[in-house]
């Protein structure tokens, strides 16, 4: 759950990038939690993928 929680950040990231639309730093926050959710499933030696 928590993987695919990142990758819809993930995605919501790359869209703000694509499109003028951004509303501050907001995308950017989504990004960093998405790389935080999916570095703690490796340190717990989860399957990311």
């Amino acid at each position: 759950m928590l993987f695919t929680i990142a990758v819809i950040l993930v995605l919501l990231w790359l869209l703000g990038l694509v499109t003028s639309f951004t509303i501050g730093g907001f995308i950017h926050i989504l990004l960093v939690i998405a790389i935080i959710v999916v570095l703690l499933r490796v340190i717990r030696g989860e399957k990311v993928l």
